[in-house]
Order: structure tokens, then sequence, then C-alpha cells
């Protein structure tokens, strides 16, 4: 824990960030460290996964509040444990302990009945983390996945109780169901009262005399679980999809957790994306450019044709309307631009190399307007040198 890095550095930008630099900066390197481009790379994996710790914290207006006011031990209780910080208590004093200690001054006032009423009260199961690959086609279009989790439900044995069928819990005679006790101790101050788990029914409250042999008295039982996960069309890179009460079985009768499952999307070989616009360059060649052509572009919903004018520039971006990605939060879609850079030949033969001087030689300035203003601004710029 002691050796985590700022989140602002994972991922390279200042504090004051904005969201979309924030989405840019994470998008740029999850790419970079990708294990699925790594994977000759241990340390690659370790870099994507601290990525992602950052993003889903920076990413969250309320976790990064949070983040920013307390460092990690705001959106880590765990965070510094043992450390005498918040995370652990002043100095290994545990806060439950001063509560008690208060609580037998005060009649209980700093969280004395509270906190033993907290104690078997129900509590929500844990939720889990997954992550799902897709292919850019995937994102764009939407689809259906299934993944694999490992969960804890209640026993089907026992239905939860951790008694044997067909036998009871009963409520401990110690501490009376409460799954604490007083303990008084002798100092030279006084005599002090301290709370702490019941040794009995060790804080349960509760006494299984024969306990389910299936799950051990536990109540609960690791199942492999396969779920289906409906992917919105337009997905992004590092957003997430709450599969909810699909996590760990809750406490006390609490209500399950859920799973979060993060979305990573593969490279795609011809296009990039850009919120929900997608880029596309295309080389074309000097004749192309210089008579014009009619192009075969891809886009993500196949080809379509594109005529380019005569005295196309390298580096000219073209746009195709409704060629984009679809709006995940809405309706419409984002545009697709295409840039096209002019190729220049090689390995020419003689005979080449003779029809392009011929072609040279035949050309004006106003041809090559660009060429002209050029060398007349050197002109300007020198005279009298």
């Amino acid at each position: 824990m002691a050796d985590k890095r700022d989140y602002y550095e994972v991922l390279g930008v200042a504090k004051g960030a904005s969201d979309d630099e924030i989405k840019k900066a994470h998008r740029k390197l999850a790419k970079k460290y990708h294990p699925d481009l790594n994977r000759d790379n241990p340390e690659a994996a370790e870099k994507f996964k601290e990525l992602n710790e950052a993003y889903e914290v920076l990413s969250d207006k309320d976790k990064r509040a949070k983040y920013d006011q307390f460092g990690f031990a705001g959106v880590d209780p765990n965070y510094g444990a043992g450390q005498g910080g918040f995370g652990g208590g002043f100095g290994g004093f545990d806060m439950g302990d001063l509560g008690d200690i208060f609580g037998s001054f005060f009649g209980g006032g700093f969280g004395g009945s509270s906190s033993r009423s907290r104690r078997n009260a129900p509590q929500r199961g844990e939720t889990l983390q997954q992550r799902i690959m897709l292919s850019f086609e995937e994102a764009a279009f939407g689809c259906e996945k299934e993944i694999t989790i490992n969960r804890t439900e209640s026993c089907d044995e026992c239905g939860g109780t951790g008694a044997e069928k067909g036998t009871s819990v009963e409520t401990c005679s110690n501490c009376h169901g409460s799954g604490v006790v007083m303990q008084t101790q002798r100092t030279p101050l006084g005599m002090f009262q301290t709370q702490g788990a019941c040794p009995n029914c060790r804080g349960t409250g509760k006494i299984i005399r024969k306990p389910c042999k299936k799950c051990g008295g536990t109540g609960k039982m690791r199942k492999s679980r396969t779920l289906k996960v409906k992917i919105p069309a337009g997905i992004d890179d590092g957003q997430s999809i709450q599969l909810r009460g699909q996590g760990n079985a809750g406490v006390n009768g609490g209500p399950s957790g859920d799973v979060i499952v993060t979305i990573s999307i593969r490279p795609h070989p011809l296009f990039t994306r850009d919120g929900n616009n997608v880029i596309c360059e295309i080389p074309i060649s000097f004749p192309q450019a210089a008579l014009g052509d009619t192009l075969q572009v891809p886009t993500i919903d196949g080809k379509v044709e594109y005529t380019i004018p005569e005295g196309t520039q390298t580096g000219t971006v073209f746009r195709l309307r409704g060629k984009g990605i679809q709006n995940v939060n809405g309706r419409g879609r984002g545009d697709q631009y295409v840039r096209v850079n002019i190729e220049v030949p090689t390995h020419l033969t003689d005979h080449q190399k003779r029809l392009l001087r011929d072609f040279e030689a035949s050309t004006t300035d106003e041809n090559q307007t660009q060429r002209k203003g050029f060398w007349d601004k050197v002109k300007d710029a020198f005279k009298g040198e």
C-alpha cells in the first residue's frame, strides 16, 4: 500500500485536469500497456491494472472528491491500516474501543449501544470486479457476452442459517444475541469498562449446535456462475456496466452485492475512435490527388464511395456524416473523418523518372500556388542580402 503512486501521476495529468483530459490520458496509456499488446512484458499488466485503478477513482466525481481531500484513505478504507492513520485508528487505538470507553462514562452515547446493533445488522454483500475484452465493432454495435464469476451464495442445504437441516439456530445466552459483552478492568485510574466480541458465539449472537455439513456452519458456499452481459452500442474503453445483485451474498439477511464489468477494446487496424467519431487515414497516389478520383472508403458499416476533387492536398480531411459510433446514452451517431495522405512513389524506373522530369518542366506557378507563395515570402524576407 505504501508504494502506491499518486493517481494523477499514474495518468500523467495535473490535479485540476478536466474529465475529458483524464479520459483521453487513460485511453492513450491503456492502449500502450494493454496486456494483449505486451504479451512478453509482465510489467505491462501491472501498469495496466494501476491505470484502471486510477481511472476508476478519478473518473467518478464522488470518489475523486474524496481522494483529493483524504488521499488513498478516502477511497480505500484498508489503506494505511495499522500505520496510525485514520484507516487504522489512532496509533493502533481502535475507535470502537474509544466508543466503548466513552460509552461507559456517558451511557453509551459514543457508539456503545449503536455498535452492538450494527454488529448483527444486515450487511450488503461484496461487489465483484470483472473485465471484458471487446472488438472495435462489438463496442460500436453492441453485443451480448458471457462472463464466469466465483461468488459466495447462501448454502442451498441449510438456506444460509448454518444449522443442519431440521435444527434451529439458538440465541447466545451469554450476550443475549447482541454479539458483544462488557468487560470491567481495574486500573490505577479506576474501573474501566470495554466492549468486545462475545467469546461464546464469536460475536455472531447465535449458537449453532449442529452445523450444516455442507457449508460447515458458515451458511455460505462458493460457486461458479456464468452471467450474460448485454453490451450497449457505443460503449467506450474504460466504461463499466453494473449487474445489480449478482455479487457475493449479503450477511445477516442483507442484499447481495453487484458485479462491475469494465470494458476494454482492442485496437483496430484501420480505425481509431475519438468520442463517437471514427477516424480513418487513406493513402492516395499523386495522380489521384491531382486529377480527383472516386475512393472506396472503409467504414464500420462497410465500404462506401467518396469522390475527392481535383487538386486535393495531403492531410485534407473529409467528413462522412452519420458513419461514426452510436451515442451510448441516447440517439444519433457520430461521424467518420477521412484523412487522405499522398504517397510519394519509390523505386522508380528510368522511364518513370523521365516522365516525372518532363511533367515538372511543364508546370508553372499557376499549377503550384503554394510553392510560388512560399518562395515569394523567402524573397521578401531576404531582400538586400
